[in-house]
């Protein structure tokens, strides 16, 4: 297998320069992506992945991350985050120090909410570039077995939406990735993406109560 070669193939497929790719010596299966902009991004992957996954597999995965640094995603966090902490020393600092924690419960779990729709994005536009939805949902399955195993309650399912994660439950991915339709013709993934999230969330809070 030549993990460069696949990241090769990825970077082509988006069209943006080969990113550097950094191997870490881990069985817990994971990829990042890390880095201003597509023109000088980082690919991190682990052995675990490597181990575990198919080539194509492995390709959607990569897919994602590219997805990541063509939507410039760790510096719009970066942003966000900044733009956070700046408000929270000025605008927000009577909200601070009438309940601290309150404050931080809440500015983050929106942070931490917002995030989740740049990382479907990811996963949508691993879909839309490299065309195989079905792989990138097979490969999640192998990486998050044990997350969607405990998805099954209902429970579990709300904490999903609500912990401090960037990503969208698993169970959630899995699904939209094998239920996509005329992905190629979606005007804003990030858009879509948000609206997909926020459906996932009322969904899940329905079934809850249900």
């Amino acid at each position: 297998m030549n993990l460069y070669g696949i990241v090769e193939r990825a970077a082509s497929a988006f069209g943006i320069p080969v990113p550097k790719v950094v191997v870490a010596n881990t069985m817990i299966a994971n990829a990042a992506a890390t880095g201003p902009g597509p023109g000088r991004g980082l690919v991190l992957v682990t052995t675990g992945l490597v181990v575990q996954l198919t080539d194509d597999e492995i390709l959607a995965v990569i897919g994602h991350e590219m997805g990541h640094l063509v939507g410039r995603d760790p510096l719009i966090l970066f942003s966000i985050v900044s733009t956070e902490f700046i408000l929270r020393l000025t605008v927000f600092l009577p909200v601070v120090i009438l309940s601290p924690i309150l404050y931080i419960i809440v500015a983050m779990g929106i942070i931490f909410f917002v995030a989740k729709f740049f990382e479907a994005r990811a996963d949508l536009l691993s879909a839309m570039t490299l065309g195989k939805p079905e792989v990138l949902a097979r490969a999640l399955r192998k990486i998050g077995y044990q997350k969607l195993a405990l998805e099954k309650r209902g429970s579990q399912r709300i904490t999903g939406w609500t912990a401090w994660d960037p990503h969208p439950p698993i169970y959630f991915r899995i699904n939209r990735l094998e239920n996509l339709r005329d992905y190629r013709n979606i005007k804003s993934p990030l858009l879509q993406s948000a609206g997909d999230v926020i459906r996932g969330l009322k969904e899940a809070i329905l079934q809850m109560f249900s």
